[in-house]
């Protein structure tokens, strides 16, 4: 019996702690500033010919 409560415990544990982190990794994630969506290449735009 002792061992199936070391079982138990220590599978409840994992479980606490996987769901930890797996919301401290969500956390983290959305306090991370947006990158600004601007082009690295622009082209200028010359007069056009007809």
């Amino acid at each position: 019996m002792p061992r199936l409560l070391a079982a138990l415990l220590t599978v409840t544990a994992a479980a606490v702690l996987a769901v930890g982190a797996a919301l401290g990794i969500v956390a983290l994630l959305e306090a991370t500033p947006d990158q600004p969506n601007t082009p690295l290449v622009t082209y200028e735009t010359a007069g056009r010919e007809r």
